[in-house]
């Protein structure tokens, strides 16, 4: 995925702790930019629980229509329980997508999901929370993709700060 473009978009988000931490996963698999629509979380947003600040990297845009968002040459994925969606262990990734989620008391709208090139589903006994959704898909992309960076290098520049664990590492005195 050389050249990739990762956007987000949520309709009718209600939950600052899925949006907050939405955007965590925004950031820590590099997406470019999260828009949601309807004015739910606008009302909850001092809740938010964005730990990492991630919304200081990543904007994060209240808009009417996710469809008059699409960033250019974007493929439109909705992740929707829906019949006739693809399973996304079988689904490839396009390189430029826009990600659509529906809200968590909700679906996409029949009108979104004409408009999409591709809808996937998440092949689960009951549905994920909004945020559990977006980390899983966007793992999922990561980890089918020939571009992702496996190793301790990665692991040094991701890890907290107070995160020093190696595997076999010596003890030298004490320990628990």
């Amino acid at each position: 995925m050389n050249d990739s473009h990762i956007s987000i978009g949520l309709i009718k988000p209600k939950s600052p702790t899925n949006v907050g931490a939405v955007m965590r996963a925004a950031g820590c698999f590099q997406a470019s930019e999260v828009f949601y629509t309807g004015d739910r979380y606008d009302r909850a947003e001092r809740f938010n629980t964005d730990t990492r600040k991630k919304n200081l990297d990543i904007s994060l845009t209240g808009v009417p229509c996710l469809l008059d968002n699409v960033p250019y040459n974007a493929k439109i994925v909705c992740v929707e329980l829906v019949e006739g969606a693809v399973s996304l262990p079988d689904f490839q990734h396009p390189d430029n997508a826009f990600y659509i989620f529906g809200p968590e008391d909700g679906t996409i709208s029949q009108d979104i999901i004409d408009n999409a090139d591709d809808v996937v589903y998440i092949p689960t006994s009951g549905c994920l929370n909004l945020a559990a959704t977006v980390n899983v898909v966007l793992y999922d992309r990561v980890a089918k993709s020939p571009q992702t960076v496996f190793g301790d290098e990665l692991i040094r520049q991701s890890r907290d700060i107070n995160n020093s664990t190696k595997v076999g590492a010596v003890i030298i005195s004490g320990g628990e």
